[in-house]
This record gives C-alpha cells, structure tokens and sequence, in this order.
C-alpha cells in the first residue's frame, strides 16, 4: 500500500471482513475476500447448500475476490431489487457510494466503508478522509444524516468489513456512532 498515512483512504489492515450468507433460495457472498486456506470449506458450504450463487459488492474497491467467486461457483452478481434472493435486501446510501446489505432473518446489517468497527467494541462513522473520492463531494455532516435512515431497521448485528463487528445490539451502536464527537469528527467520544 503506497501511503498509510493515518486517517487516510489507504489506512486500513490487509485483513478485512466479508460474508457468507445460506439465502434460502441462493448462496450469498458479500464483499468476498477468500484466502486460498478457506476455499474448500466454502466449496463444501456452496456445494451443500445446492442453490444458486450470488455475489454483492457493498463499494467498488471491495470487488477483491469476486471474479474468483463468479467464475468458481457460476455466480450472479446483480443488485437490483427485483433480482435479489429472498431474505435478502439493500440499502442505498445516497450519495456516499455505498450500497449496505440487510439480511432481515438474522437482523444482520453489511455495511462497507461507511460504518466501521471503533477499538471498544462498536462502531464509528469512516474517517472523513475516506468522502474525498467521492463526486459530487459529499461532507462528513452529510453522511451522518445519509446514515440516519439505517436507525428504521431492527439491526442486530454490524457486520463490518473493517474492525470487529458488532454482534448485538446493532441499531444502539449504530446509534452511537452517529451522535458521538463533535460535528465532522472521526473519532467516538469515550
């Protein structure tokens, strides 16, 4: 990675998180990063589960593994509502370039550079130096309000791509990170 300069879009771990999920009609993997050592287990996962594959992509840079899951398992990787399993659902998060994924059955919220998980067990809102790609700009005020609709779901579970998640009591975390430190900070309060 050329520069990790705190704070900045390049400063996050090489290991990330992603999902499996068994949809009742399709096999869904979200934001997949699959390290060769883990490929068989999922082979036996997709195999047993005997539907069809889908791979969604929450933000463009997470397409990581995705051509390797299209091509193992045949998969499909549209997000449009109509096309998408049951029990599963998407949340466009206007103008942040982000598409989280709500899987209702679990309570489970998937989102992927937006939320993130904070250093004590919850969550936080992204640095605002992640924003600075995005066209039209799009302030770190204005994300917080573009994340308030996520406090309509009954979340349970924040499963993050980068940091911990959160695997109780989502929708306070959520919550949390959306009403800590002053306005246009970065960091939760404590």
């Amino acid at each position: 990675m050329p520069s990790r300069a705190p704070e900045s879009p390049s400063d996050w771990p090489e290991i990330v998180g992603s999902v499996a999920f068994a949809a009742p009609q399709e096999f869904v993997f979200v934001d997949p990063l699959v390290p060769d050592e883990l490929w068989p287990a999922l082979d036996e996962r997709v195999r047993a589960h005997g539907r069809p594959v889908r791979v969604l992509t929450t933000i463009g840079f997470h397409r990581r593994s995705r051509d390797e899951v299209v091509r193992r398992f045949d998969a499909g990787t549209s997000r449009a509502k109509a096309a998408l399993p049951e029990g599963v659902e998407t949340v466009t998060i206007r103008r942040a370039g982000e598409t989280m994924v709500w899987l209702p059955g679990p309570r489970a919220l998937i989102p992927g550079d937006r939320l993130l998980g904070d250093e004590a067990g919850g969550l936080r809102m992204c640095p605002p130096g992640w924003l600075g790609y995005l066209e039209p700009g799009l302030s770190y005020d204005e994300l917080r309000e573009a994340l308030r609709p996520l406090l309509d779901l009954p979340v349970e579970m924040v499963l993050v791509s980068h940091g911990e998640p959160v695997l109780r009591d989502g929708r306070a975390a959520i919550e949390r990170a959306l009403s800590s430190g002053r306005r246009g900070s970065s960091r939760p309060r404590v």
